[in-house]
């Protein structure tokens, strides 16, 4: 990729003490980058921060009129970065926990034609680890072991947010969540075909700013879980639902199979004759999943064809505005 566009955004709620020391903070000269363009996306901020971030130079700023969450916050952006001419978009916190002089290292993957996502690991090196509560850091790994399975992958970190986006990974991106996108990014891209590498990056083990997009570690974990389910979903129906309808339809029969063996041994199936009526319940709706699941992978190949189609107007959609 020669003399990209880079746009830098900065999704924001509440931020008006380290917003400003942020978007200043972004380098305008980045290696590999003809010209680099900063845009700030404020959630629904009761406090100053889009002013502040206007004030330290962003180049744009876009404001949801109430806080939308992370995940819409994201895709604002992603979408504003496109309109203004992104080649490749770089995502980073506003709370000062990453160091925007990481950004060429961040973004030359995607220079160099080697990815379309590139993410920050915080556990690359051992000497990058950061001082984190135990109980985040557990969650971190239960999460990005999850992706792993599901993805076959050897991902280190999959839920930093600073990350780097070339402009046909954010044209292809279709993403729902609201409350995050940190898990979905990285299915959705995954199950495209999208390469994704790691750059290890140090980053600051405690916040200038108090994380206001992620308030609650609970809540997050529970939230961002629905939000792969629905993903494993959408992109692996076959599975999703087969793998169920085969499970229910094997424990009916071999429940069934044990009260015929006990039935043909002592000529009765009491005092569990009950399960005769379970059993044949588990294997009928075995059956209907399977059922089922045929259905949603023949609809997931129709989203496949609508996605293709998508693709292609936000493509010709942007190319338009940027040629404007």
């Amino acid at each position: 990729m020669k003399n990209p566009v880079l746009v830098v955004m900065v999704p924001a709620l509440n931020e008006e003490k380290t917003i400003g020391k942020v978007v200043q903070g972004i380098p305008r000269k980045v290696q590999g980058a003809k010209e680099v363009r900063v845009l700030v996306i404020d959630d629904g901020s009761t406090d100053k921060t889009k002013l502040t971030a206007e004030k330290a130079g962003a180049d744009r700023v876009v404001r949801h009129s109430s806080n939308k969450g992370l995940g819409v916050a994201f895709r604002t952006g992603i979408n504003s970065a496109l309109e203004m001419g992104a080649d490749i978009i770089v995502n980073i916190d506003a709370d000062g926990q990453f160091d925007s002089n990481d950004i060429p290292k961040l973004i030359k993957p995607i220079v160099d034609d080697e990815a379309e996502m590139v993410t920050c690991t915080r556990f690359g090196k051992r000497e990058f680890i950061p001082e984190m509560p135990a109980l985040k850091k557990f969650g971190n790994g239960i999460f990005t072991s999850l992706i792993n399975w599901l993805t076959r992958s050897k991902f280190t970190d999959t839920q930093c947010g600073f990350r780097a986006y070339s402009r046909e990974a954010a044209l292809r991106m279709n993403l729902f969540g609201k409350f995050t996108y940190t898990q979905e990014t990285f299915l959705d891209l995954v199950f495209k075909g999208m390469r994704i590498v790691e750059v290890p990056c140090k980053v600051k083990g405690e916040r200038e700013g108090q994380s206001r997009m992620v308030k609650n570690w609970l809540s997050y974990s529970t939230r961002a879980l629905i939000i792969i389910v629905r993903t494993i979903r959408d992109y692996k129906p076959l599975k999703f639902f087969g793998s169920m309808g085969v499970a229910s339809a094997v424990f009916g029969s071999v429940l069934l199979l044990w009260l015929f063996l006990r039935w043909l041994s002592i000529g009765q199936t009491f005092p569990f004759t009950s399960l005769i009526l379970v059993s044949v319940l588990f294997i009928l709706g075995g059956f209907i999943l399977l059922v089922l699941a045929l259905i949603a992978d023949m609809n997931y190949r129709q989203r496949r064809i609508q996605e293709e189609i998508l693709y292609e107007m936000r493509k010709k959609r942007f190319e338009k505005q940027v040629l404007e």
